[in-house]
């Protein structure tokens, strides 16, 4: 692998940071330490969402510019006799991606490998074999073997277990494997616009923001957004990619490299039609290349972002995403850049008239 650049620092810094929903502090310093340089100010919700304000035009537009902080993991719930531990999944997982995958539990000695355990195959009958191992079977082996050395490793119930990957630059060098791509991307978005409008003009205040615990409902973008009450909300995350094996483009057509993704409808919101037409007209102005997706379950911050008060024009952009919910993820530069590009150029059009006319639209 060549040498990271700056920018690949970063996502390797924020990917490779530990951050399961309602423990996104690792993470969170992560996001500050690259944010902090290009904001006005930097500081956190109760919940515990970073935000970092960017002044433009002092009284313009708030524009915010949310990615999550959380990713997916799990949560110890018991420590059986013989030291094997039980826990509770935190975000949505698929028991068929779970099975003898590394992990590190976050005690409060200090960080400790485990692996995802089950009953070998072996010695089920061939129906069970047949099926898929149900999460509520499975376990974490930490080597221990009893629970009181289990508990003197440090584990306790109430600990957070988090998938364990490293970044990876493949052989096509565009193209990047890590964990918690959902949704370190996003907080790398929001930390790219605010560096490239670091000395730009721009008619508004933007917020660059990382929420917590979205994976479990959506919860950090609300109380963020009552924090900032901004004028127009933009959701950044992780989307569904459609080019591999055995996905039909009525299920999925998103390719990687081909844009970011302009979100029409998901569970959780339909997009504001004043703010969808303005990105449109905005990307196509700049030949900045872009796809439509809808996702029919699941939903984004911008699900609690456009609720808030008395509600805010939002729209979520996404990046095209091999493999969320699991260890594992990939997505492709370009997409990364491109929206970055995008939202750059959006922010620098909204000033307080297009806001209005955007709103009443």
């Amino acid at each position: 692998m060549t040498q990271l650049d700056e920018k690949l620092t970063m996502l390797k810094e924020l990917t490779d940071a530990k951050g399961i929903s309602g423990n996104e502090a690792e993470a969170r310093e992560v996001m500050k330490k690259h944010i902090a340089p290009y904001a006005t100010k930097v500081y956190t919700d109760n919940l515990g969402s970073l935000i970092a304000e960017k002044v433009g035009k002092e009284n313009g537009p708030k524009v915010m510019v949310a990615g999550h902080l959380d990713e997916i993991g799990f949560m110890i719930t018991r420590i059986d006799d013989n030291g094997f531990l039980y826990f509770q999944t935190i975000g949505g997982w698929w028991s068929q991606v779970m099975l003898a995958q590394r992990v590190t539990i976050q005690t409060s000695k200090g960080d400790i490998t485990g692996l995802i355990g089950s009953k070998p195959p072996h010695i089920m009958s061939a129906e069970a074999r047949k099926k898929p191992y149900e999460i509520k079977d499975m376990f974490i082996d930490i080597g221990a073997s009893s629970k009181e050395e289990a508990e003197e490793f440090g584990v306790r119930p109430g600990d957070s277990v988090v998938p364990y990957f490293e970044f990876t630059q493949m052989n096509n060098e565009k193209m990047l494997m890590a964990k918690a791509w959902d949704n370190r991307i996003g907080c790398a978005i929001a930390i790219e616009v605010l560096k490239q409008l670091d000395g730009a003009a721009h008619p508004n205040v933007v917020y660059g923001v990382g929420t917590v615990q979205e994976e479990v409902g959506l919860r950090g973008a609300k109380t963020a957004t009552s924090t900032i009450k901004p004028d127009i909300g933009f959701a950044v995350d992780t989307g569904i990619a459609g080019d591999t094996p055995g996905i039909s483009d009525k299920d999925a057509d998103s390719k990687l490299g081909d844009g970011p993704q302009i979100i029409l409808y998901d569970a959780s919101m339909i997009s504001h039609k004043g703010v969808r037409d303005f990105v449109v007209e905005t990307a196509e102005s700049n030949d900045i290349p872009f796809q439509y997706a809808s996702l029919a379950g699941g939903g984004t911050d911008s699900g609690s972002i456009h609720l808030t008060a008395n509600g805010v024009p939002a729209l979520s952009i996404t990046i095209a995403t091999r493999y969320i919910h699991s260890h594992a993820a990939i997505i492709h530069e370009d997409d990364f850049d491109n929206a970055v590009k995008l939202i750059v150029e959006v922010i620098k059009g909204l000033d307080a008239d297009k806001v209005k006319e955007i709103t009443f639209s």
